[in-house]
């Protein structure tokens, strides 16, 4: 065996940061009370006899062993270390551990286009609760939020993250062994460009356009693929992006292109195939990426649609199939992907968006089946996607089961499914080990079950107040009954939240508990007042004006709490929307 025995001095500084955190606790052993820190002995082995990112642990009576193969090894057992000691209150038992990640990439992707761009202090708050979780891989997904010189008119008044801020980003996430990739949407969902009268050329419509839902949509978000305008756009967008990053990944998008074939490009998918017209764009972006120097990441759901095409994709190129719901067919594109010999994420979500609340049970069930079968198919990579939908109005606990269920379930799939979700959140997300701060938010997640009205991608209160408020579709299936019993577990949650707020400091965590439940509070009377309908009494209006109004003081307050202020009055304009319906 080929090793060599390293002093912690030897590490990075992360590295040893983790370490000294890990033995600021005094680690005694239950048989030996009063023992000082023992002693630490790092080896780095260099024959293969360990994994990649594997590390052995072993902790005795008089000293503290790691072996791993490389940095990100000793990493990982430091952290081990850091929660054992945690967990036991400074005191530690003698054990062997030997471990290493089911998946060699461990992500997680936010929303920063919908309309909330963090603040640093959050993003770095974020990048070390990753490390934490043992997760390796970010992305910051953007259409219009990064500061591109000469593009103004389109991230104006959204706060964007800056050249200087993605560069410190990058080796604040460096330092704690991540890679933060670059993302950038490059097709599809490109709305806040054209909307602009300097890009609105470039749009593949221009008199509306019908959605896969059948209403008829205005606003254009797609590139015409036709234009050579449009890859020069793209083009200069990478040009300003890509040397901000060390990573030699790119996450390109191009999801969702709703209006292709239904505009410019209409003749030319009808002669060759929307698939191919999709295909021939997709390569002339692969073209720019590898120019670059990087690999190309894309979104698979157009590949899903046109299975024809993976035949001819790129050997460099990594699909990330992605899939939201607890039944997501991830089965049939991963095994197609691994015959064609692709590299491949699988990609489910926190299921936080379209629903305030969460959707606790749909979380967990595609957390588990994502990682399920992208082991059964080999999947290079497992990223945890968190959106923002209609001004991202849920607040980021409702994430944290995602998050954290997702890093468990990304590292260890088969014995980390049984784990106590609310729990492990509570202690890992809130750092209480009490359980209580996680079963709350766990809870809030399943208050929406009551109504029996399961949706795809949202729930049913999340509906009745993006609908119109003469919409009588948006409380099909609602009854007075359902809204009872879902008014009385908001009573039940919001005692017991006021019954934690005397004994912990989680002031802001517990202010955004009690704002999701007036959210929801909201909702119920709103979908009472909607099945009334013309009867509903003025009284009822009257309420829900107070309410909305609220409800609208504490978003902003709330939101500029971990967030910069860009994007907080296109969020607010949802709820402005409710609140002139109630003026009427």
């Amino acid at each position: 065996m080929v090793y060599s025995v390293l002093p912690p001095s030897s590490f990075d500084d992360n590295v040893v940061r983790a370490m000294r955190k890990a033995f600021a606790h005094r680690l005694h052993q239950s048989t030996r009370p009063n023992r000082p820190a023992l002693p630490l002995s790092i080896r780095i082995h260099a024959d293969g006899t360990l994994p990649a990112q594997a590390y052995r642990l072993r902790i005795g009576l008089d000293d503290i062993q790691i072996d791993a193969s490389t940095n990100d090894g000793v990493r990982y057992a430091a952290t081990t270390l850091r929660q054992l000691a945690s967990a036991g209150g400074g005191h530690i038992r003698c054990m062997r551990i030997e471990d290493w990640p089911d998946f060699l990439r461990r992500g997680l992707m936010l929303d920063i286009s919908r309309d909330k761009v963090p603040t640093m202090r959050t993003l770095r708050a974020t990048i070390d609760h990753m490390a934490d979780l043992k997760l390796n891989e970010l992305q910051l997904y953007t259409e219009h939020t990064f500061a591109y010189a000469g593009h103004e008119s389109v991230w104006r008044g959204a706060s964007p993250i800056t050249p200087a801020q993605i560069r410190e980003l990058d080796a604040y996430c460096a330092a704690r062994g991540i890679e933060l990739v670059p993302n950038q949407n490059s097709f599809g969902h490109m709305e806040r460009w054209l909307k602009r009268s300097a890009y609105r050329d470039l749009a593949e419509t221009q008199d509306g356009w019908k959605s896969p839902w059948g209403d008829i949509r205005q606003q254009a978000t797609t590139l015409n693929p036709l234009d050579p305008r449009s890859i020069r756009l793209i083009g200069d967008l990478y040009e300003q992006l890509l040397p901000c990053f060390r990573s030699r990944m790119f996450n390109v998008g191009c999801d969702e292109t709703f209006e292709l074939g239904q505009g410019r490009s209409k003749a030319a998918c009808e002669r060759r195939g929307v698939g191919r017209v999709y295909f021939d764009f997709l390569m002339r972006i692969h073209k720019l990426v590898r120019r670059h120097g990087r690999r190309m990441q894309f979104w698979a759901d157009i590949v899903q649609q046109h299975p024809e095409l993976v035949a001819s994709l790129p050997d460099d190129v990594i699909p990330m199939v992605w899939g939201y719901e607890s039944d997501s067919p991830f089965e049939g594109t991963c095994r197609q992907l691994r015959r064609r010999g692709l590299d491949f994420y699988v990609c489910p979500g926190t299921s936080s968006w379209c629903s305030f609340s969460g959707r606790t049970v749909n979380c967990l069930g595609n957390l588990e089946a994502a990682a399920k079968v992208g082991l059964k198919h080999g999947a290079t990579g497992y990223l945890m996607t968190d959106w923002g939908d209609y001004g991202h109005r849920q607040y980021p606990p409702v994430s944290e089961i995602g998050i954290v269920m997702g890093a468990a379930l990304s590292w260890c799939a088969s014995s980390n499914n049984r784990l106590d979700s609310a729990r492990e959140i509570s202690r890992h997300a809130f750092s209480d080990d009490s359980g209580t701060i996680g079963g709350l938010w766990h809870d809030i997640g399943r208050i929406h079950e009551p109504l029996r009205v399961p949706l795809p991608n949202k729930t049913a209160l999340f509906r009745v107040i993006h609908a119109r408020f003469d919409d009588a579709s948006a409380v099909a299936g609602l009854t007075s009954n359902r809204l009872d019993k879902v008014q009385r577990r908001i009573r039940e949650l919001r005692d017991k939240a006021r019954r934690v707020g005397k004994t912990t400091a989680h002031s802001l965590i517990l202010r955004e508990f009690h704002a999701t439940l007036d959210v929801l509070d909201h909702a119920v009377l709103r979908a009472r007042a909607m099945l009334l309908g013309i009867r509903a009494p003025h009284s009822m209006h009257a309420r829900l004006r107070r309410q909305m109004k609220s409800i609208m003081a504490t978003h902003r307050s709330l939101w500029l709490a971990r967030n910069r202020p860009g994007g907080l009055i296109d969020s607010l304009a949802h709820y402005a929307r409710n609140l002139a319906e109630y003026s009427k």
